[in-house]
């Protein structure tokens, strides 16, 4: 995707001292990244706390994004005025439940899910778009609105049937994360005791299958073991739609330098989110502490938590460039499903000013940053449409 910055080339007719110049030049960069809309983030929980926290399955009636949100009680990070300053073009609502709710339960929350983004997207129609596919997102872009793409975030939501899978697809979900926190029998999660050892026969039915209908595979959640195994038998490009480096922060969350390059060859994507514990070594390993004391309260008032701020979310987006190329590497913020926390400096859905600006002064180029805020995800889904289509 390419950015026309050459206004940004224009020298002021008075003279800044060479630091102000550099600010203001970025500041005008990450203004023309902005205008140009090219963020499409990989994963947004709003979806569920609008439901959870603000009013059920009705929360869409008696929440008004198009207001500041961050002051409601419990306040959101997400509103429209903060998606346009963001600079969104498109945005993947997650349809996460509760790992805990399975069987045809887990079915029934799931189209509920799905009907507060449809009905969201109806009541903001100069706002949102429903997009189902790389075209459509770029057409929602052009008109001015910003692309409402949605995910399942966890196997267990099929409730073992290829005939649910394909009817979420026929309602508009693009692409489904093979677990949550808890294995699902035939894929495992890297935060459960593994019962698949990778994926399961059925496991690999699943995949074929979100291949042959255009939905793509994430991996995001699953341990390395089921990354591994399924990036060995899919056809199309993968995402990691909110995930981080473990050579950065060892959690078992973020993903593995060898699973990162498997993922460049395949033409995937690990897009990169702001949760700290996620992000940080140091508070991964506070939380580690807090969990084990006997009084966590009184454990964090006399230790505070460790600052995490925006350079540390750049540190993984460098390592996963280095590893994997930039072409491999995107945004997932999973705003709104990490508790009202998120990096400093980051805290809503405009927070990626933050990062492009950081990402310029250690030398990434516009382009560069326009693909990783959503030229390469774009990509991805027009390979899995590809892959669909030849299918057919």
């Amino acid at each position: 995707m390419r950015i026309a910055i050459a206004g940004l080339l224009l020298t002021a007719l008075t003279p800044l001292p060479a630091a102000a110049q550099d600010a203001a030049s970025i500041e005008r960069r990450v203004e023309a990244l902005v205008a140009a809309r090219v963020v499409i983030d990989g994963h947004n929980d709003l979806p569920w706390e609008l439901r959870d926290r603000h009013g059920g399955v009705d929360a869409v009636d008696r929440v008004d994004l198009m207001q500041s949100t961050d002051r409601l009680d419990p306040p959101l990070q997400t509103d429209i005025p903060r998606l346009r300053r963001g600079g969104y073009g498109g945005q993947f609502w997650s349809l996460w439940i509760p790992a805990s709710v399975t069987g045809p339960a887990a079915v029934k929350m799931t189209i509920e899910e799905i009907d507060i983004v449809r009905r969201m997207v109806a009541r903001y129609p100069e706002a949102f778009a429903l997009a189902d596919t790389a075209a459509e997102v770029e057409a929602a872009r052009r008109s001015g609105r910003i692309a409402a793409l949605m995910g399942i975030e966890g196997g267990h939501q099929i409730d073992n049937s290829l005939a649910v899978l394909r009817r979420y697809r026929d309602l508009g979900v693009l692409y489904m994360t093979l677990t949550h926190s808890k294995h699902v029998g035939w894929a495992d999660s890297a935060t459960d005791a593994p019962a698949a050892n990778g994926l399961a026969d059925f496991g690999r039915a699943v995949i074929a299958e979100m291949n042959r209908i255009g939905m793509i595979v994430d991996l995001s959640h699953v341990s390395p073991e089921t990354a591994r195994a399924a990036l060995a038998v899919t056809r199309a490009p993968v995402i990691f739609s909110h995930s981080n480096a473990f050579a950065v922060n060892p959690h078992p969350r973020n993903v593995p330098d060898d699973v990162l390059r498997a993922t460049a060859a395949n033409g995937g994507v690990v897009m990169v989110n702001v949760y700290p514990p996620f992000v940080s070594d140091a508070v991964r390993r506070w939380n580690a502490a807090r969990d084990a004391a006997r009084d966590a309260a009184a454990f964090a008032a006399a230790n505070p938590r460790p600052a995490v701020g925006v350079g540390a979310v750049a540190d993984h987006v460098e390592h996963i460039a280095r590893v994997a190329g930039r072409a491999h590497v995107g945004l997932g913020g999973d705003y709104d499903g990490i508790g009202g926390d998120a990096v400093a400096g980051m805290a809503g859905v405009d927070g990626w000013r933050a990062l492009f600006a950081e990402l310029m002064r250690r030398g990434w180029s516009d382009a560069d940053i326009a693909a990783l805020a959503g030229g390469n995800v774009l990509r991805v889904m027009r390979g899995v449409e590809k892959v669909a289509a030849a299918a057919r």
